[in-house]
């Protein structure tokens, strides 16, 4: 019996990872990844939760990945008072022993040892450097125009982010979204050697910075700042991220370059069209400060593989509307009250009024006297919404 076939469209990271999973289908997987590597040269990092590093663990991957990753045994959060000085408010750790709030793992790193899979890996056949020409109904199957040939797919897997023109053309802007109308920097710094188990973040006037350790001596940047704050000075900005990292750190200097991106916030309304199924950043698109958006995607990755294996096993027809439909009923409700909700939190984080942050910090110092709420928040950053 002739093996149905797959494309995955895309580069990034989202498009790597799922091409690893769904080559447990018997299946063949095209993935056409353009000139798409700039995860390869990247110094910007994820933070991955621990039941969705035990989905990673799956992969057959794990032993390369597993000495990359850096894990962080608590959360705090902090708020700017005078002179710069940073007041604790939150502090979290995990609610079980032996487990970890969270692992922080370099984009570039993660790229590589999948791609490395991927070359090994005989179902999935890397298409490089192809600009797609013309997607197409034929029969009942659809096909795909590269290269001035054609390629026929029971199911189109679109990983190429929510601005990119096919997902426009294909479709619309059937989503809800707007801009934060903020910068994300990102850089890796590097420092004297100490104990780098605590992730940081640390709440500002029209900024939010965050500090995610990847070695003793390797702490990644993450710093939300409004458009209009220091553009295109990068050297000030170099300067003032010293100045918050030596709060913490000794001998700070820059590792890596700084690299920046505008932030936004997008849920989209259709999943999925006749053989098309969108993914990644493509369906939803968070703010980073809570490090969720690569947790989001692993999450929907585990849903579609699960429901793409029990209906290979089956002989079912991958890219039937039946199935997409059906993944779109578990995984959207979820993921807009998600990404909603860490929308709400992230709001709440950027109030200028004196009294509003005043309330919010109170707020957040009461729940940081129980534990229960942080069973909460731990087991919802682990996991996400179950319902």
């Amino acid at each position: 019996m002739k093996k149905q076939k797959i494309c995955i469209i895309g580069g990034s990271l989202t498009a790597l990872t799922t091409a690893v999973s769904l080559s447990k289908l018997d299946c063949e997987i095209d993935l056409i990844t353009g000139n798409d590597n700039k995860n390869l040269n990247s110094s910007r990092t994820i933070a991955i939760s621990e039941s969705n590093l035990d989905f990673l663990k799956r992969l057959n991957i794990f032993k390369s990945i597993n000495q990359q990753l850096w894990p962080c045994s608590t959360i705090k959060l902090f708020t700017e008072k005078s002179d710069q000085y940073f007041k604790e408010i939150f502090k979290i750790s995990p609610n079980r022993k032996n487990k970890k709030i969270l692992y922080v793992l370099e984009n570039s790193k993660i790229s590589k040892i999948l791609m490395e899979k991927i070359n090994n890996t005989k179902s999935i056949s890397i298409k490089k450097n192809q600009k797609i020409s013309e997607i197409f109904n034929s029969g009942l199957l659809k096909s795909i125009k590269y290269n001035n040939k054609i390629y026929k797919y029971n199911l189109i897997i679109l990983c190429t982010g929510s601005e990119s023109n096919l997902t426009k053309s294909l479709f619309g802007n059937g989503t809800i979204n707007h801009s934060y109308k903020e910068t994300s920097i990102t850089t890796i710094l590097q420092h004297n050697t100490l104990k780098n188990d605590i992730a940081r973040q640390i709440f500002l006037d029209n900024e939010i910075l965050a500090f995610l350790p990847i070695s003793n001596t390797l702490t990644s940047i993450v710093w939300s700042i409004k458009n209009n704050v220091m553009k295109n000075n990068k050297l000030l900005m170099k300067r003032k991220i010293k100045s918050y990292a030596e709060k913490f750190f000794e001998n700070v200097s820059f590792k890596t370059k700084l690299e920046n991106k505008n932030l936004n916030f997008l849920i989209r309304n259709k999943y999925y069209n006749d053989r098309i199924l969108l993914f990644g950043d493509a369906l939803h698109v968070v703010h980073p400060f809570v490090g969720q958006g690569f947790n989001m995607i692993i999450r929907d990755l585990s849903v579609l593989e699960k429901i793409l294996l029990s209906k290979t096993n089956l002989g079912l027809d991958l890219g039937s509307s039946d199935i997409l439909s059906e993944f779109s009923k578990e995984a959207k409700p979820r993921n807009f009250l998600y990404s909603v909700g860490i929308d709400l939190v992230k709001n709440s984080f950027s109030l200028k009024n004196e009294y509003y942050k005043d309330t919010r910090n109170l707020i957040m110092r009461s729940l940081n006297k129980s534990n229960f709420a942080k069973s909460i928040f731990f087991d919802i950053a682990d996991k996400g919404l179950k319902f």
